[in-house]
């Protein structure tokens, strides 16, 4: 099928005629002719008949006039979605996170993501540091968010967006609440911590290796975040955590801190892709879109 043959046919029937279609097209009366009759010739169908001064189409040529808009409104489409695509309007892009900022950052800077850019597709998982990395040089997320110790991972960019206080904290009927120990107290005391593969419960195991102290007792274990401060805020252990994630518990007396002697311990919240990739341009739209929020976050978080 010769496609440019197929277009000057098509803009003679929407523009009225050869003359109108020539001067839309910037080509000359005779070429328009001329390859339409070309055209004609290659497909063996005769597609206009003359009236007068006018061209009709002939049943065969009316039949191929509604296949041609099909044709070329399709190729609108496709054209609208590569512009879409490549300014960012539209694509998918899947994101894992691990659980501090899967559960108190990303639902609400996706929301407003989302409020400005609605055609593009975010999927979304939640899981532990080493899972997170996992998914990521597997190239089963483009973008991962992460909040922990700011450890290096081979193959990984970092793009460090703030950083947080890790706090001891118990319930405020505790003896120690409110109260700075030593650590050799505080990590005597039953914690209650993430499974294995959760980065703050690695930085706490080494935090006693360091010290030349004996591992902290897990005495109960959850998979989710929300679950291991539930369980101190009814009254039992202790969690080392993330103070972005307690800060409003202990200001309202729902828990309260220990102020552990020596330890002086920072979280970093960082957005991390594959190291030597360009992104998507909707993933670089939700990047620099992520940056500004957490800029929020990081003002108030420090007032």
């Amino acid at each position: 099928m010769n496609l440019h043959g197929l277009r000057l046919f098509h803009a003679i029937v929407r523009y009225g005629g050869v003359t109108r279609a020539a001067e839309e097209l910037n080509i000359s009366q005779p070429a328009v002719s001329a390859q339409v009759k070309k055209f004609e010739r290659e497909l063996g169908i005769q597609l206009f008949v003359s009236e007068g001064r006018r061209l009709v189409l002939t049943d065969a040529g009316a039949q191929l006039k509604e296949y041609a808009e099909r044709l070329f409104m399709l190729e609108q489409d496709v054209e609208n979605f590569v512009k879409d695509m490549r300014e960012g309007k539209k694509g998918l892009i899947r994101l894992t996170a691990t659980y501090l900022p899967s559960n108190f950052l990303l639902p609400g800077w996706i929301a407003k993501f989302k409020q400005m850019h609605e055609d593009v597709e975010l999927v979304v998982s939640t899981t532990n540091t080493r899972m997170a990395f996992d998914q990521l040089l597997r190239y089963e997320a483009e973008i991962a968010i992460y909040g922990g110790s700011g450890i290096t991972h081979h193959g990984v960019h970092w793009d460090e967006l703030f950083e947080d206080e890790m706090w001891f904290v118990v319930h405020p009927d505790h003896p120690y609440a409110q109260r700075e120990v030593d650590l050799a107290d505080m990590v005597a005391e039953p914690f209650i911590m993430r499974e294995e593969g959760s980065v703050t419960r690695e930085r706490l195991v080494s935090l006693c290796t360091t010290n030349n102290l004996a591992a902290p007792r897990i005495a109960l274990q959850f998979n989710g975040l929300n679950e291991t401060i539930s369980a101190v805020k009814a009254g039992y252990g202790a969690n080392f955590i993330s103070s972005l994630v307690v800060k409003e518990d202990v200001r309202e007396g729902r828990l309260a801190r220990v102020f552990v002697r020596g330890v002086h311990l920072r979280n970093t919240i960082a957005v991390c892709t594959r190291a030597g990739e360009v992104l998507s341009p909707a993933a670089q739209h939700l990047v620099q879109f992520i940056r500004q929020e957490a800029s929020q976050v990081n003002e108030a978080h420090s007032g």
